[in-house]
C-alpha cells in the first residue's frame, strides 16, 4: 500500500495485550512446517520447472502505459477559473451551467464509489478516487477523509473534506455532481486546494463499486476462518512458527501496529498479542528469519523483535543503527540478506545472525523512496516506483550495479516476484494506481528486458501484492480480492481461481486502497490474506 505516496502523485503534489496461547489442535498443520513440495517463492526461490505447458516462445508485445481511453472530457461541468493558485475556498469554483441536473435525481446518494478522474490539463492524467455516500446520517468520506461541508442546487449535490496537517496548513477535495445518464453512475467535477489555493482540476466519472458482473462471491478457493484486527489499517502478513503476523497502518483515529494470531487451528486462530508504540504508528511490510521479525517502520526503519517465543515479539533494535531512522515502507529476506526500501534507497543488510543485522550498503540510483523488491540469490529486483521496475547486480554489496531497467508512461513499480520457466527468467511486475495491471516480462537478458504478456482486471482497481508458487501466481487485488492465475504459460495468464473478499456492507472509508492488500502462501495449504477492513483470512483452494 502506498499511503504516503501521496506525496508525490499529480493529484495531490498538484495538490499488545497477551491472551495466552492454546494447545495446537492435533492433526491440524503448522504453519512453520511446510509442504515441501510445494515450492515457496516467498521466500526467494523461483520455480525451476519447465513442463510442457510453454517452449519459451514468444512474440514482444509493445508497451505503451496504462489502458486509458481518452475520450475527452469526463462530465459537462466546467470551472469558473482556468488559473491554478487561484481562491479554492468554497464551492463557487464549479460552474453546472451545462450540465443536465435533473437527470441526478435518479443518481446514486448510498453506497461506495469509485471515482475515473481526467484532469483539464493536457495532455491529461487520470486518476481514481473514493466516495462513500450515506442517507442514513452515518459519516461520509471522500478521498478517504471524512466529508466535512455538504450542500445542494436542486438535484446537484456538492460535497467537501479537508485534511489539516500539524503546522495549521490544509489540503482539500471538493466534488460537484453533474448529471446522471446511466444512474445510479453519475459525472461531475473535482477539485483540490491547498491553503485555500486551487491545485487540481478535474472531470469525473463515478460508479458504484460491487463485485465484478457475474461474479459469486468466490470459485475455487473458500474461507476457513476471518479474525478481526484492531489496530489501523492491515497492511501485510508474515506467517511461521505457527502464527501470523499482521501489520498495520495508521488510519483515521486508529494507529497502527502488529497483531499476532496463533493460527495452530486454522479455523480457529486466537489473537494473543497486539503491540503498539507510541510515536510509532505506520507499519507497512513484515517478514521473519529465524527467531528475527522485520517490521517496516516509517519512523524508526526496521524494528527488530524476537520471536523465539513466537506469541510474545519483545523489540530488540531498530535499523539503521546509530539513530540514524530512516522511512522504511517493506522488507525481504532473501538468503541470508535483508533488503529494505526506503527514502535512501534499498538498504542491504547480513542477517547471518537474524538477531543481529550488520548494514551492507544501499542501492540509491535516484532520489526519492524505492517501493518493494523480490530477490533471487544475489540478484535483486526493485519496484522503484516513478522510475521503474530495476535488475540489480547484488552479489558484491560493495558494488552494486544495475543491469537493466522496463519503464513506461504513467509508471508506479510497485511489486514483483520472479520465476524459472523453459529456462528463461519470467517477472511478473506489477502497479499501483489507475490502470496499473500484471505485466509479464522476459528479463532472461536484463539489458533488453521484452514484454511477453499481461492480465488486467477493471481498470479503477489497482493490483498490490503477489506471490509465485510453482506454476501459479497468488494476487491481492485490493476490491478484487484474491486472485489465482495459472501461470504455466507466462505469455498467457489464465485466472482459475478468485475469492471476493471486499463487501460494500464494511463501508470501508479508504475505498480506493481498500480490500486484499498483503498475502501469503506458506505451503501448509492455505492462503493467509491481509484484508485493510476484514484483518486476517485464511482461505484454502478447493
Amino acid at each position: 500500500m502506498t499511503w504516503n505516496r501521496l506525496s508525490w502523485t499529480p493529484l495531490l503534489v498538484c495538490a499488545v495485550t497477551l491472551l495466552g496461547c492454546p494447545s495446537p489442535t492435533p492433526g491440524t498443520p503448522d504453519a512453520s512446517t511446510p509442504d515441501a513440495s510445494i515450492p515457496d517463492a516467498s521466500t526467494g526461490q523461483p520455480d525451476a520447472s519447465t513442463g510442457s505447458e510453454w517452449d519459451g516462445g514468444y512474440v514482444p508485445l509493445e508497451e505503451t502505459g496504462n489502458p486509458w481511453t481518452d475520450t475527452g472530457a469526463l462530465s459537462s461541468c466546467t470551472f469558473t477559473t482556468a488559473d491554478y493558485g487561484g481562491p479554492c475556498n468554497d464551492f463557487s469554483v464549479f460552474d453546472l451551467s451545462a450540465c443536465d441536473k435533473d437527470s441526478l435525481a435518479n443518481a446514486g446518494k448510498d453506497g461506495q464509489y469509485m471515482l475515473t478522474t481526467r484532469s483539464v490539463d493536457e495532455p491529461p492524467y487520470f486518476y481514481t478516487a473514493g466516495l462513500v455516500l450515506r442517507s442514513d446520517g452515518g459519516t461520509q468520506y471522500l478521498n478517504a477523509e471524512p466529508i466535512t461541508q455538504e450542500e445542494r442546487d436542486g438535484n446537484a449535490r456538492f460535497y467537501a473534506s479537508r485534511r489539516t496537517f500539524p503546522d495549521g496548513g490544509w489540503f482539500g477535495t471538493m466534488l460537484a455532481t453533474c448529471e446522471a445518464p446511466q444512474a445510479p453512475a453519475f459525472t461531475g467535477c473535482s477539485a483540490f486546494c491547498r491553503n485555500g489555493k486551487l491545485l487540481v482540476m478535474e472531470t469525473f466519472k463515478a460508479e458504484r463499486l460491487k463485485w465484478r458482473a457475474g461474479e459469486s462471491e468466490s470459485s475455487g478457493l473458500e474461507l476457513v476462518s476471518e479474525s478481526h484486527v484492531d489496530t489501523g489499517y492491515p497492511s501485510d502478513i508474515y506467517v511461521t512458527k505457527g502464527h501470523a503476523y499482521v501489520v498495520s497502518t495508521v488510519h483515521q483515529d486508529k494507529e497502527g501496529g502488529l497483531t499476532v494470531f496463533d493460527v495452530s487451528n486454522k479455523a480457529a486462530p486466537v489473537k494473543v498479542k497486539t503491540i503498539q508504540l507510541p510515536g510509532d504508528n505506520y507499519w507497512n511490510g513484515v517478514w521473519a528469519k529465524g527467531d528475527a521479525l522485520y517490521v517496516a517502520s516509517t519512523t524508526k526503519g526496521v524494528n527488530v523483535f524476537d520471536i523465539s517465543n513466537p506469541a510474545d515479539p519483545k523489540l530488540i533494535r531498530n535499523l539503521p543503527s546509530g539513530g540514524s531512522a530512516v522511512n522504511v515502507h517493506t522488507v525481504f529476506v532473501e538468503g541470508n540478506r535483508l533488503y529494505a526500501t526506503a527514502t535512501a534507497g534499498v538498504l542491504i543488510f547480513d542477517v547471518t545472525s537474524p538477531l543481529e543485522p550488520v548494514e551492507l550498503n544501499r542501492y540509491a540510483p535516484y532520489p526519492g523512496q524505492a517501493h518493494d523488491m523480490f530477490a533471487v540469490g544475489h540478484q535483486l529486483y526493485v519496484n522503484y516506483g516513478i522510475r521503474g521496475y530495476m535488475v540489480v547486480d547484488a552479489s558484491n554489496p560493495d558494488d552494486l550495479r544495475t543491469l537493466g531497467k522496463f519503464t513506461y508512461p504513467g509508471q508506479y513499480s510497485h511489486h514483483n516476484a520472479v520465476g524459472t520457466f523453459a529456462g528463461r527468467t519470467i517477472a511478473f511486475e506489477g502497479g499501483e494506481g489507475s490502470g496499473e495491471h500484471l505485466r509479464v516480462l522476459d528479463i532472461t537478458d536484463p539489458a533488453n528486458i521484452v514484454k511477453i504478456g499481461s492480465f488486467q482486471l477493471r481498470p479503477e482497481i489497482s493490483i498490490h501484492n503477489m506471490l509465485l508458487v510453482g506454476k501459479k501466481l497468488y494476487v491481492a487485488w485490493y476490491q478484487e480480492g484474491v486472485r489465482v492465475l495459472d501461470v504455466s504459460n507466462p505469455t498467457r495468464p489464465t485466472q482459475v481461481a478468485h475469492y471476493n473478499t471486499w463487501r460494500e456492507v464494511d463501508e470501508d472509508p479508504g475505498v480506493y486502497f481498500g480490500g486484499a492488500i498483503g498475502i501469503r502462501v506458506p505451503g501448509d495449504g492455505f492462503i493467509y490474506v491481509a484484508d485493510t477492513w476484514r484483518g486476517l483470512l485464511i482461505l484454502r483452494e478447493k
